[in-house]
């Protein structure tokens, strides 16, 4: 009897703890939706920027730089502003984004200049062979130093966050090149501007695109690829190539991050500060030395796991293909003056910051 009583009193003791929660839980969830926090208001009217590029979502380029970058601006602008990445051109062909930037149809793109050759005549020059860039953070700061200083029209219909550059690409064969003969006639993978140096050299370019460069390789369909070394790893050349020739004057790619101009304009002055502040900060410490830290990885799988050979050519042998390229560089100031630019002008920045840049990055 006794039992039953106590347990009348337990179940109406149970109760009233239940209809406490209940109040409880009701209470806090108003205050929740109250929006009364300065913070939580900030991030209720965010501006949200969709960023588009064509790197996988596994990439350096995202998982190193934007996701960061972007984490970085949300905090230094207290949340105002968010930017959303649309990696694997699940947004825009990579090259769609700069007139995809241009025409809004993403607020922020990242991607190369040469992938629309002839819209950035002036940035051009930054590519050509003949210059010499050490390694990605001479050619990173040679391009964004160089960009300021020039100014070209052809990149005012954004607003530039930063550029950078893969560097150096390196000749990856079957058989040794030790010299110009050994070039002549070779089947070499590459396209573009690339396949321009590699015919003035008296190689033999063969256009395809990177993804099929293994199985020509493995297949002896060409002996050879001009590229950065990150593909020895990242692509798996190291297992059909054998040497490595290293030729810092033939290559160089120029990525860029941009907004759309409208956009940019519609942010505040503390934002836009922000943001050119945290691009800045990331520029330096992280987008410059992008590629260097993916061809360390690359060249240590290269050499100690696959055994792959480094030959390095002799001054006298460099200046043999920096000869013979020269007129890609004169051609080029040529075309220039002809459309009323100052080509030399273009050419000599280039050069001098080469010269700068390659003695505090050796």
């Amino acid at each position: 009897m006794s039992c039953a009583r106590g347990g009348s009193v337990f179940s109406r003791v149970d109760k009233r703890v239940s209809v406490l929660l209940v109040l409880l839980m009701i209470f806090a969830l108003a205050g929740c939706s109250s929006g009364s926090s300065p913070g939580q208001a900030k991030k209720q009217g965010a501006v949200e920027l969709n960023l588009a590029h064509f790197f996988p979502a596994t990439h350096p380029a995202e998982t190193e730089l934007i996701q960061p970058w972007a984490k970085a601006i949300s905090e230094a602008t207290d949340g105002q502003v968010i930017i959303k990445s649309n990696p694997g051109e699940t947004l825009l062909k990579a090259d769609g984004i700069y007139e995809g930037v241009v025409n809004g149809v993403a607020d922020i793109g990242l991607s190369c200049f040469s992938y629309t050759r002839g819209r950035f005549p002036v940035l051009e020059a930054f590519e050509l062979p003949g210059t010499t860039y050490n390694n990605s953070k001479v050619a990173s700061k040679v391009a964004w130093e160089g960009i300021k200083q020039l100014n070209p029209q052809e990149i005012q219909d954004t607003k530039l966050m930063m550029v950078f550059c893969t560097g150096p690409g390196d000749l990856f064969t079957k058989i040794p090149v030790n010299s110009l003969e050994d070039l002549q006639g070779l089947g070499i993978r590459a396209t573009g501007l690339s396949a321009d140096t590699l015919k003035a050299l008296g190689a033999n370019p063969v256009p395809m695109p990177q993804s099929d460069a293994y199985e020509a390789l493995s297949k002896g369909v060409v002996k050879g690829n001009l590229s950065t070394v990150e593909v020895l790893k990242g692509w798996k050349h190291a297992e059909v190539t054998q040497y490595l020739t290293r030729t810092p004057f033939l290559y160089n790619t120029l990525f860029f991050i941009t907004m759309n101009l409208d956009k940019w304009n519609s942010l505040s002055p503390e934002n836009q500060k922000a943001i050119e502040e945290v691009s800045k900060e990331y520029f330096e410490e992280v987008a410059i030395s992008l590629w260097d830290k993916q061809a360390e990885t690359a060249l240590k799988y290269a050499f100690d796991e696959k055994g792959m050979k480094e030959i390095k050519l002799s001054d006298q042998e460099i200046s043999r293909w920096v000869n013979l390229v020269k007129p890609m560089q004169d051609d080029f100031v040529k075309k220039m003056n002809e459309k009323g630019y100052q080509g030399q002008q273009i050419m000599d920045t280039v050069k001098s910051l080469a010269d700068k840049y390659n003695k505090e990055y050796e």
